[in-house]
């Protein structure tokens, strides 16, 4: 008994980081001006990122997944998420 109520409570407990988790990155819009595959870097005119504490404008961010990068093309629409990685700001996930 004491078994199945420790599987109920940690797939509860799973179930809720998960939830915070998806809530926690929060998808930013924006337009792809430039690609620079050669230097792993995007130039994207952006809505606030609310995350990062930064008003809406057009700046270069890091790209550390090749696919990613691969996906992203100039004049695109594009929702995205933005995260300071070793103190770079970098797009981390794309939709």
């Amino acid at each position: 008994m004491k078994t199945a109520i420790i599987k109920i409570s940690l797939a509860a407990l799973l179930s809720a980081s998960a939830a915070f988790g998806a809530f926690a990155q929060e998808f930013t819009k924006g337009v792809v001006n430039k690609v620079d595959a050669k230097a792993k870097k995007v130039t994207i005119k952006h809505e606030d990122l609310k995350n990062l504490d930064m008003p809406a404008m057009t700046m270069v961010f890091r790209i550390e997944a090749s696919a990613l990068l691969e996906s992203l093309k100039e004049g695109s629409n594009i929702e995205f998420v933005a995260e300071r990685v070793n103190g770079k700001l970098t797009v981390t996930e794309v939709k």
